[in-house]
């Protein structure tokens, strides 16, 4: 979530950057379209649609290969979508942000029966620095480019970063920067170049902060009342397993690994007759007559 909100950012703050090194032209007349598709709704890891001159630059950023849908399925998805609204030249770039060898990476186009779709793949770590060094919007992206020395490369984004004037714009490339970066360095070697301070005072990261966690909370609210009847179910199990002690002794490995798999109502049921137990014999029993 947080790669996929910077690096939208990124593109919708410095799309004429984006431009310039993905379709080596220049351009002023962009506009930047909606990420949600007419039809059935549909939402990538990050996905960005800028329209110049009749033509759509679709931008999708990935940090891992693997989703559902695969990949190579979505990216004929948006095509045939975009078309359908848009009726113009698309232009499809699929940029992987995070080295790997998986085949993934690797595969620029969808086939099936009576069907190939192509689109061209950026792998990042295989890229020229220099270039990414040249606009303020591709800074964060450089920390991730082909270098023989990573750090000298760390710190040589610092540099670029440190001397841009505006300083706002500079607070803001500095936590997109440190954002990326970590990625494929560690945090102690990122503080070393890039201030801390910024990240804490970046209105980008509170933004993106905010935007995560009201997902985290939205996806959660079914998972945390998954979470609670576990915990709840955990906390019954220990108190049942104390009385049980109590009252029996020490109860084998065998008897606690059945009573491990009650459900928090079963769990309820042991904890009101346990009390009527003379001998493992009647938790056995006992056992046996719920499982049955």
């Amino acid at each position: 979530m947080t790669y996929d909100n910077t690096l939208k950012y990124l593109v919708e703050q410095y799309p004429e950057d984006f431009v310039r090194y993905l379709l080596a032209s220049e351009a002023t007349d962009i506009q930047i379209l909606k990420t949600e598709l007419n039809q059935e709704p549909i939402r990538a890891d990050s996905v960005t649609f800028l329209q110049t001159a009749n033509q759509i630059l679709h931008l999708e950023f990935q940090t891992l290969p693997a989703s559902t849908p695969p990949l190579l399925l979505r990216m004929l998805d948006y095509w045939v979508r975009l078309y359908r609204q848009y009726n113009c030249d698309i232009e499809q770039i699929v940029i992987f942000l995070k080295p790997t060898t998986s085949e993934t990476v690797f595969v620029d186009q969808f086939t099936a029966r009576n069907t190939s779709h192509h689109y061209r793949v950026i792998r990042i770590w295989e890229q020229d620095s220099e270039p990414l060094l040249l606009s303020p919007g591709l800074l964060p992206l450089a920390t991730l480019a082909r270098t023989d020395s990573p750090q000298s490369l760390l710190q040589q984004v610092a540099v670029q970063v440190s001397m841009i004037e505006e300083a706002a714009t500079k607070q803001s490339i500095s936590v997109c920067t440190q954002l990326l970066a970590g990625l494929v360095f560690e945090p102690e070697l990122i503080r070393q170049f890039l201030r801390i301070e910024d990240m804490r005072e970046s209105a980008i990261y509170q933004e993106i902060l905010q935007e995560g966690l009201q997902e985290r909370r939205e996806q959660g609210i079914e998972q945390g009342i998954e979470q609670g009847i576990e915990q709840g179910r955990q906390s019954e199990l220990r108190l049942v397993m104390r009385l049980l002690n109590r009252r029996l002794g020490s109860i084998n490995s065998q008897l606690q690994s059945r009573l491990q798999e009650l459900s928090l109502v079963q769990l309820e049921n042991l904890g009101e007759v346990l009390l009527d137990f003379a001998s493992e014999a009647d938790l056995m029993n006992w056992l046996n007559r719920v499982e049955a």
